[in-house]
């Protein structure tokens, strides 16, 4: 029988990986764009959108936003990409959904009413599957997380709020809305407690919410969360039973 060389079949190898990822990567390209509201306000963000197989072309896709923490803020987009989806994307990472994440402007918190009108837009301009819009972030962006779901429950599918914290009165609305939240026993900037009030909250209202606890994480309680695939295979599950239109 003839063999292969042993110096032919690890160049095969070679050969393979590196298609394999330049396949992977072009499936996650991540595009500057910005938004401008009424008043001229401009949010800038990056977007990256799934290949789709052109028989699929009418196909509708999830749209995952991510808010990100107060470190981030600013106009320099790059920094955007230092944690959480947007880091996924930038190496690599096809998470099988349109994944928007907006910046900030330096000294300033997440305005919901403007990101309202962001996702206004991009359901204006791409195939955004309305029964499937997630919101995430972390620190600043886990409270911008729990406002937002706050400020538009009728629409938002499912939530994941990392280290941040909200208003408990608010639990009837959030309650309309699956909410996995997270944070570090450790965490030293925003106390625990600010997502276990809010856990208790919702679930005193009937919510379907869970809160998991990294006994041994400070602050940064969002690496381990976004690199677990559970948590998106999660997210992917969760639809809208009737869209708002």
């Amino acid at each position: 029988m003839y063999r292969i060389p042993k110096n032919i079949t690890a160049l095969l190898v070679l050969f393979a990986i590196a298609a394999f990822v330049e396949t992977h990567h072009a499936a996650a390209e991540q595009t500057a764009a910005k938004f401008a509201d009424a008043n001229d306000k401009v949010m800038h963000y990056w977007i990256s959108i799934p290949k789709m197989d052109p028989k699929a072309r009418e196909a509708k896709l999830p749209l995952l936003l991510f808010l990100h923490g107060a470190g981030e803020r600013g106009d320099n987009l790059e920094i955007v990409k230092k944690h959480g989806p947007p880091k996924l994307v930038a190496a690599g990472d096809d998470l099988g959904m349109i994944v928007v994440s907006p910046q900030c402007p330096k000294g300033q918190r997440w305005d919901t009413k403007a990101l309202v009108g962001l996702i206004d837009a991009l359901q204006s301009k791409h195939p955004v599957d309305p029964s499937r819009i997630y919101v995430t972030g972390l620190s600043m962006g886990g409270y911008g997380t729990w406002a937002l779901v706050a400020e538009i429950p009728d629409r938002v599918a499912a939530a994941i709020p990392i280290c941040g914290g909200g208003d408990p009165k608010q639990a009837d609305r959030l309650a309309k809305v699956p909410i996995w939240a997270f944070h570090g026993a450790k965490d030293s900037v925003v106390p625990a407690e600010r997502s276990q009030v809010m856990v208790d909250a919702i679930k005193a209202a009937g919510g379907d919410v869970k809160l998991t606890l990294y006994p041994d994480a400070g602050h940064d309680s969002w690496t381990e969360t976004y690199n677990n695939p559970d948590v998106f295979e999660w997210l992917g599950r969760q639809r809208k039973k009737a869209a708002a239109k």
